[in-house]
């Protein structure tokens, strides 16, 4: 019947949708493209690529003419990066970061309709998404820079402070439970911007801030990274697929999948590499970590906070 119908066409029209977003998944972002290009590009298409950058490619959206103006190039410069970047010309790199820039801000009611075959339990679905994005995580993980930063966050001569926005909370702080009672010197800032001044008058070259933020990113929490490397603080930044716009500031950055058939994001992806993270910083600081978990346990037991046997 013409219900039936409908519900089908429904649920094609959304699996297409869900495909053409993991092909964006899988392809290169353009803003990705434009940094790793940057050796074989002229002078003005490096000055292209920065007023590209720069406004989060919001400005690629302008019509060819109107960015030459903007970038002071001339409309041949557009084209030519264009084509540097694997595109087959401006329009269609326009439509790439065009895609790019939707996936990025897309907000949860553009979510509301889920993906996949509706017979299907929700449980199964949910599964499956979340499979993959631990996968596609793992897949563009770069296992060097994993290093320098569990290295970095097991130096006791660093001091840490972590914050989350407002899905990412959770995160930060779980991730600030377990380093805490690993090492000293680790702060969780508190969730009111109005309190962050305190905290960044002590930020120094031997501070480190832990900054989670996915889509869709919170400007208060990209000005405190700003202060903060003003400061001389280092950035480790946990964001999306996308990436935040706190990576201009960041100097180490992981990125994870978060797509799931669901009107939010999914953090699990993100807590896997936290928990990594804290099974490598224990082990490089095993004997202080050994120490001040008995300690902790044994404060616990003079507290009696827990039942006792």
């Amino acid at each position: 019947d013409l219900h039936t119908a409908y519900r089908r066409q429904r649920q094609m029209c959304i699996r297409d949708r869900y495909r053409k977003e993991h092909e964006l998944h899988k392809k290169a972002l353009v803003r990705d493209l434009l940094k790793e290009k940057q050796t074989e590009l002229t002078a003005a298409e490096r000055k292209l690529s920065a007023v590209l950058l720069d406004d989060q490619l919001l400005t690629g959206l302008q019509s060819i003419t109107r960015l030459a103006e903007l970038a002071e190039v001339s409309s041949p410069t557009i084209i030519r990066l264009a084509r540097k970047l694997g595109f087959d010309g401006f329009s269609d790199m326009q439509d790439a970061i065009r895609d790019e820039i939707g996936a990025r801000m897309k907000k949860p009611l553009a979510k509301l309709d889920t993906p996949g075959d509706s017979s299907d339990h929700m449980v199964s679905r949910f599964i499956q998404a979340v499979s993959g994005n631990v996968n596609r995580t793992l897949e563009r993980l770069d296992l060097a820079e994993f290093d320098e930063v569990a290295a970095l966050l097991s130096d006791p001569s660093h001091r840490l402070y972590l914050l989350g926005g407002r899905i990412t909370r959770s995160n930060a702080h779980y991730f600030f439970n377990h380093l805490q009672i690993i090492r000293p010197q680790v702060t969780l800032l508190d969730s009111s911007p109005s309190a962050w001044p305190q905290s960044l008058l002590d930020m120094d070259a031997g501070s480190v801030l832990i900054v989670f933020d996915i889509r869709r990113y919170e400007k208060e929490l990209e000005k405190l990274a700003d202060l903060a490397v003003k400061q001389g603080a280092t950035i480790v930044l946990f964001t999306d697929a996308w990436g935040s716009p706190i990576e201009k500031h960041a100097r180490h950055c992981f990125r994870a999948m978060v797509e799931v058939p669901s009107s939010w994001d999914s953090t699990l992806a993100i807590n896997f590499l936290i928990e990594a993270l804290v099974a490598d910083v224990q082990s490089r600081s095993s004997d202080q970590s050994a120490e001040r978990i008995a300690a902790l346990e044994q404060m616990i037991g003079e507290s009696r906070i827990f039942r006792s046997n």
